[in-house]
């Protein structure tokens, strides 16, 4: 948070101090720096004019690492030795990387302490923290160069399918490139931001971004400040360099037709594309020539060699738009990100799918940082309060109280705020018609050793066997810290919700106690939860059985209703003495005990469905 300026009465104000903070776009193919400069933000390029950093980087023994261009032009003379992609590395094990060996022409070291993913390089073992970082700081120099100074602060971007992992390593690689990370924003977010649409009141906003690498699109939801990913798709084998191989196997069918041509290597051929791609990109026609031979390659050939590929983006967009709900028609706003949107085929795509010409104002390469640069304005103090949001984030996890007295986390501690989650839940019991939701705030497993914020109820659930009914319960917490809790029940639509407060204010000694808590109790909290876990199958098969009995008992001899109870009560016993492992034992025993009688009732009740009925009707 920016401080107060505190001046005399009748005094001089100074002029406020403009702190210098970034955004960071730490892409897969390139990265970008933006910062705020005169009236608005922009991207910051390096000595030669360059705004987009390959994220490539080279390793060679004795030397500093070479990032960017300088490190792209070894990817074909020395590829042991020169990463590129390493964004798609982050958050994997090493057994993970082993899997894709045949794609990735590294050497991992398998002899390293900690078990961490790295790379075997000449200037030693590389994970890919280290990498990032090394990208990261070549952006922090030409940062500091650009703003005469040292940050103060980063907003740097992730993709919104990212998960703990990967966003912890991003976290770790910009610490260890001497970072402070103001807030990690979703790269959808970002691009709606960049277009100011985080400033309208509401709207459903689809961001679709091709990439070199990747395809993702989302669709974000704003109500009320606060932006909800409704439905996010895609596809992380497409991308910009497919396009490429396209173009480079047209090339190479090209030139084995014109005899005595030689085909050049697969790296040349895909150079050639990617410059015909980009300037068909301006025009409707290009020539490719090598040595003395030439082929032209017009827009209409280009769409025929991507229509496959065109036509997945297309699936995905639709994919997201039916997992969300909605229509083409509810969309208000469509954000084109990635380099490869800037073809005319994939924007006039998009427009025809969606029914309205997509925003594309803002370069599509550079539209994710300058968001994330705005971003970093506000976070920093730059901005007055009247003029943006200062976020915030909670200190400590917000959930509900689920069967066993156990907590489901929805929203993590140090989520950024305002955030809007949601989570679906089912009855526990039979004919269930009310639902009693216990809003808990606290990292422990168990409800007792956390904080009760609320307690509600949802009424009039239709009455179904257990687990058929559908719960979506949503936390929304806006920028104040007030936390909406409302749960509702999707073949009715039957809602019920609540407004509570927070201790976002928690004294810190409090938090910091909550915390050290969780970490000292981690080993037995999980203990703990998994002994719940069991007790609560044990349960629900005892339910079923005695239920069971009570209908069909006649079915069993004395002989087996003895042996079933016997079943009964072992598990019974075993609930309230044993381990989550032996009352899964338990339950499981149970379970091969019971099975005849489930086969004597399935029958019976088959015999009386089909009594009177002929065998032609059955068969129809």
């Amino acid at each position: 948070m920016a401080l107060l300026q505190i001046q005399e009465p009748g005094g001089k104000q100074a002029k406020p101090l403009h702190r210098r903070a970034v955004g960071i776009d730490l892409g897969t193919t390139n990265s970008l720096v933006a910062a705020s400069f005169g009236p608005g933000v922009e991207t910051l390029p390096d000595s030669a004019d360059q705004h987009l950093l390959p994220s490539v980087v080279h390793y060679a023994k004795g030397k500093p690492p070479l990032v960017g261009v300088e490190a792209k032009a070894l990817l074909v003379d020395d590829p042991l030795n020169t990463i590129a992609s390493v964004k798609r590395l982050l958050g994997k094990s090493l057994s993970e990387l082993k899997a894709k060996q045949d794609y990735l022409p590294f050497e991992f070291d398998e002899a390293r302490a900690d078990g961490a993913p790295a790379i075997l390089t000449e200037a030693g073992s590389k994970d890919v923290v280290q990498i990032s970082a090394d990208i990261l700081g070549a952006l922090v120099e030409r940062a500091e160069s650009s703003l005469k100074g040292t940050l103060e602060g980063a907003v740097i971007t992730v993709p919104a399918y990212f998960n703990d992992a990967q966003r912890q390593q991003t976290k770790d690689a910009a610490q260890l490139a001497g970072l402070k990370v103001l807030r990690l924003l979703n790269e959808p977010t970002a691009a709606a931001v960049a277009y100011g649409l985080d400033s309208n009141d509401q709207g459903n906003v689809v961001v679709f971004d091709l990439g070199g690498g990747t395809f993702d699109v989302s669709l974000l939801s704003l109500k009320n400040g606060v932006f909800e990913v409704l439905a996010t798709g895609g596809d992380t084998s497409l991308g910009g360099d497919d396009i490429d191989h396209a173009i480079a196997e047209w090339i190479a069918a090209q030139l084995q037709e014109s005899a005595g041509v030689a085909v050049p290597s697969i790296a040349r051929l895909r150079q050639l594309a990617n410059a015909a791609k980009h300037e068909l990109s301006d025009k409707n026609q290009t020539t490719i020539v090598i040595d003395e031979w030439s082929a032209l390659l017009d827009e209409s050939a280009l769409r025929e060699l991507t229509a496959d590929m065109i036509r997945r983006t297309v699936t995905s967009c639709r994919r997201v738009l039916r997992d969300a709900g909605l229509s083409a028609a509810d969309i208000d706003n469509i954000v084109m990100v990635g380099g490869s949107t800037r073809m005319p085929l994939v924007r006039d795509a998009v427009a025809e799918f969606f029914g309205k010409t997509p925003l594309t104002d803002i370069d599509a390469d550079k539209v994710v940082a300058i968001g994330a640069g705005i971003q970093a304005d506000v976070l920093i103090g730059n901005k007055s309060p009247d003029s943006f949001l200062l976020l915030d984030v909670n200190p400590l996890s917000l959930g509900i109280e689920t069967m066993g007295e156990l907590v489901e986390k929805i929203i993590p501690r140090n989520t950024t705020i305002p955030v809007a989650k949601a989570q679906e839940f089912t009855t526990f019991k039979d004919g269930q018609t009310v639902m009693s939701l216990h809003v808990v705030q606290g990292e422990r497993e168990l409800v007792s050793d956390c904080r009760s914020l609320a307690r509600f109820e949802l009424r009039d659930i239709p009455a179904m066997v257990a687990g058929a009914a559908k719960i979506r319960v949503s936390f929304q917490v806006d920028a104040d810290g007030l936390l909406s809790v409302s749960a509702q029940e999707l073949s009715t639509g039957k809602k019920a919700e609540i407004q509570v407060k927070p201790s976002y204010g928690l004294e810190f000694s409090v938090i910091e106690e909550m915390l050290q808590d969780s970490q000292s109790h981690a080993k037995l909290d999980m203990e703990a939860r998994s002994i719940k876990e069991a007790q609560l199958e044990a349960t629900q098969l005892l339910d079923a059985i005695a239920n069971a009995l009570l209908v069909d008992g006649n079915l069993l001899s004395r002989e087996e209703a003895d042996s079933l109870s016997e079943s009964i009560k072992a598990l019974e016993i075993t609930m309230t003495t044993g381990s989550s492992v032996q009352i899964h034992a338990a339950t499981e025993e149970l379970n091969k005990a019971s099975s005849e009688f489930a086969a004597k009732r399935m029958d019976l009740h088959i015999a009386n469905a089909l009594r009177g009925e002929s065998i032609d009707a059955v068969e129809k």
